[in-house]
Formats: C-alpha cells, sequence, structure tokens
C-alpha cells in the first residue's frame, strides 16, 4: 500500500538528487574555466593579475597594440617554448607599461619599467626567461615586486610555477 507514496518520493528526489550533484561538481567544472591569472609575491602578499595569453607568434607580435586602456589588475602574458633573452618594443602600443620577465622556475628575472608608448625601441633585461607579463606602469613598484620573488600561474596549462 505504500508504493504509490514511495513512487512519488523517489520521482520528487530525482531532482534534488541531480541538484546535489551539480552543486558538488560545480568546484570541477569551475577550475577548468578559470580566467587565466598570474601571481606575483609582492611585499604585503600575493598580487593576482587577470591575463590575456600570448602563445602563438601572431599574438605575441601584436601584443598589447592599439590598447588605449588596461585595467588595474590586468595585463598580458607571453608564453614561451624556450628561455630565453626576451626582447619588446612599443611599436603602436598606446599605455606606458612595465615588463615583468619571468623564469621558467617561477621567479622574477627582471624588469623593464615604465617602457615607453610608441617607440621601437628594444627592451630586454639580459637574463634567460621564459614568460614576459606586461602591465601598467607604476605596477612593480606600487606592489613591491622584487627581481626574484615568486610568481605562480592559475589556468595556464602551459606555465608553471614553483
Amino acid at each position: 500500500m505504500n508504493a504509490p507514496h514511495s513512487a512519488c518520493t523517489a520521482r520528487q528526489a530525482r531532482p534534488l538528487l541531480l541538484l546535489a550533484a551539480a552543486v558538488a561538481l560545480a568546484p570541477c567544472a569551475e577550475a577548468q574555466f578559470v580566467t587565466p591569472q598570474v601571481v606575483l609575491q609582492g611585499q604585503a602578499g600575493p598580487v593576482v593579475v587577470e591575463v590575456e595569453v600570448a602563445r602563438t607568434p601572431e599574438e605575441q607580435q601584436r601584443g598589447l597594440m592599439f590598447r588605449t586602456e588596461l585595467k588595474p589588475d590586468a595585463g598580458m602574458l607571453f608564453v614561451y617554448q624556450r628561455d630565453g633573452d626576451h626582447s619588446f618594443w612599443m611599436k603602436n602600443t598606446y599605455i606606458p607599461l612595465d615588463m615583468i620577465f619571468i623564469t621558467a622556475d617561477g621567479r622574477v628575472a627582471g624588469v623593464v619599467e615604465n617602457a615607453e608608448p610608441l617607440t621601437t625601441t628594444s627592451r630586454q633585461v639580459g637574463t634567460p626567461s621564459r614568460y614576459v607579463l606586461e602591465v601598467n606602469a607604476g605596477f612593480f613598484r606600487r606592489h613591491g615586486i622584487q627581481p626574484g620573488s615568486p610568481v605562480s600561474f592559475r589556468g595556464i596549462p602551459e606555465a608553471a610555477g614553483p
């Protein structure tokens, strides 16, 4: 005699079970779609930068050209296949930038501060790096980041940190 009541309960429980499964799996789905981020260790603690990732030669050549603004905690991460003394210029780049060069093992190798816009002057740090992070000028000093500071990456599978 309880069968109709049990069947009704099972039907009612099914959506709740699906909802519980969705809630339980949400962190897994979120981890797969994390906004790419670079985390630098500054004087006051970790500093998170949401980044666009430049992986291909075409994306790297264009970089932040033709942009007229960049959010305060945003930037572009250039990912290279090999370590090198990478060189940058500011042709067609309208925003003054800090360029933070990062080693393959996740340390700040060096920085070019306040790169002047709209120039073809070559800028590099004279030390091998695997990644270069471009951010608004003044970012490096404002956050107290130093050469040797640790760097980690989130949502960037080809980048490895300490």
